[in-house]
């Protein structure tokens, strides 16, 4: 039996905004998941990240219709790159070509699901998880001064939780003429619960609250996505909160059920 997936995604403004500069965009036809959290002066991130999604899942998931199973990973991930490159190319140019919109730029992360792994692109903080029998392992490495710092050893994870370098990231879309994506393929498993989100979410909640919380909303995704952006926005709410969570079920002898509960 083939592997299928779920999605659902939720999106809220916070405690602290007024409006959301978060944006997703689900084509479940071709198990593509995106997730962009904008910045820039008045309107311009809500502008950045809107561009970004709809751009990607409309063009990325024409491109995925068309090629069918037969295109490789290789090929997903030229056409993934071309495709966030292109988006790039938009939202430089509009913030170019509009005052109001000068410096607008974007974070994204973009999960491609195919039959046995997930491709994963992201830029900037926003990351992608993944919940295997009961313990979550981020997926993504954020491009952020502060990761950079932790990398070097000028400070521990511990210490970042508290830091004032939080939210400013060496990598954007459209902030540039060009932009590196980082891309990865990962092996995916039947039971499988894999989570995109914005910053506003894993700023307030670390990775083993988010575990737990998963971990114990049952198998309900619309139940999971509520129940982190309520704790999110019970521990400060200080940002737009976006999430996108996909379930992988199905497989041979698979009991889709290996992320709840806890296996140890």
């Amino acid at each position: 039996m083939p592997m299928t997936t779920e999605f659902c995604s939720a999106l809220d403004t916070g405690r602290a905004r007024s409006n959301n500069e978060d944006s997703v965009a689900i084509d479940e036809g071709t198990s593509l998941a995106v997730l962009a959290d904008g910045m820039g002066g008045y309107n311009a991130g809500e502008v950045a990240s809107q561009m970004a999604t709809s751009f990607i899942v409309r063009e990325l998931g024409r491109w995925l219709q068309e090629a069918g199973a037969q295109a490789g990973d290789a090929d997903v991930r030229r056409a993934m790159d071309i495709c966030v490159d292109n988006a790039n190319r938009a939202i430089f140019n509009a913030a170019n070509a509009n005052p109001q919109y000068a410096g607008m730029g974007t974070t994204l992360v973009v999960a491609v699901f195919r039959e046995s792994r997930v491709i994963v692109g992201h830029v900037g903080d926003s990351r992608a998880y993944r919940m295997r029998a009961g313990r979550l392992q981020q997926i993504t490495r954020d491009h952020s001064l502060l990761q950079e710092q932790i990398d070097a050893g000028l400070i521990t994870p511990e210490q970042a939780a508290f830091s004032a370098n939080k939210n400013l990231v060496t990598r954007a879309v459209g902030v540039e003429d060009t932009v590196l994506l980082e891309m990865h393929p990962h092996d995916v498993m039947p039971g499988d619960l894999y989570l995109l989100c914005s910053d506003g979410l894993s700023d307030m909640l670390d990775d083993g609250a988010i575990g737990r919380l998963l971990a114990a909303c049952g198998e309900s995704l619309d139940e999971g996505c509520r129940t982190l952006i309520d704790a999110a926005n019970a521990a400060g709410g200080r940002d737009n909160i976006s999430v996108i969570l996909v379930r992988v079920s199905g497989g041979s002898g698979a009991s889709g059920r290996s992320w709840w509960p806890f296996r140890r």
